[in-house]
């Protein structure tokens, strides 16, 4: 580990979370448990010591931990701790500060669909939103990749759900120019870019969910966008 000889809070944050393949890790057990084999997969082409090295230094930092699940299907799982997930608000904004530096897309480049979950969810807005639920599906992709579901208490993004009011159905440029408003519903309809299944009332509301372009997040927004 990097050590800055530095008496200061961002010096010791830097230290722990600022080796290659960390955030990403990172990333990934913050949308769920996973075991080794699965965070190997998913950060192809980590090799696997490095992999390793970086979950021993987040274990013994306090980060991450450990836990054994039985039967019918043992496995060593990998979770964030308390401490992990008060990262949230620090990865929503640098996932937020990345985002201007990430079109266009570079070749040979892998896209997750649980990627984009954290997109969402970076991107709540605080406060009561429109009691529906819809279902977003990515172009090219069999099933949905989130369920937003609006309400008084505010809006939540799951990975599963069932018995939404409308399905919304458009590309990852799509997803993003809906969020911000850049790309105004009506017209995304219109040109084919989004397809709509079930309540059209309902698929109208999927902008509202979102900070419109400009839009600066508040505490509210990121604790609405609590998994």
């Amino acid at each position: 580990m990097t050590e800055y000889a530095q008496f200061c809070a961002l010096a010791r944050a830097a230290e722990i979370l600022g080796e290659r393949w960390t955030l990403l890790i990172l990333r990934e057990l913050y949308l769920g448990p996973k075991r080794f084999s699965d965070l190997s997969a998913r950060l192809k082409p980590v090799a696997p010591g490095i992999l390793n090295g970086r979950l021993r230094s987040l274990e013994r930092h306090g980060v991450i931990a450990r836990r054994n699940v039985g039967p019918p299907t043992p496995a060593r799982l990998y979770e964030l701790t308390e401490s992990g997930r008060a990262l949230e608000p620090a990865l929503f904004e640098l996932l937020r500060w990345g985002a201007r530096y990430l079109f266009p897309q570079r070749p040979g480049e892998r896209f997750e669909t649980e990627w984009l979950v954290m997109v969402l969810r970076a991107y709540l807005r605080g406060g009561p939103t429109p009691n529906h639920l819809i279902a977003l599906r990515i172009e090219g992709f069999a099933s949905p990749v989130a369920w937003i579901h609006g309400g008084e208490a505010g809006t939540e993004v799951a990975l599963f759900g069932e018995g939404e009011d409308a399905t919304v159905e458009t590309s990852v440029g799509g997803v993003l120019g809906l969020m911000s408003s850049r790309l105004p519903f009506e017209d995304a309809v219109a040109s084919d870019t989004a397809r709509v299944t079930g309540s059209m009332e309902a698929a109208r509301a999927f902008p509202s969910y979102f900070l419109a372009a400009g839009e600066a997040p508040t505490a509210g927004t990121l604790e609405s966008a609590s998994p």
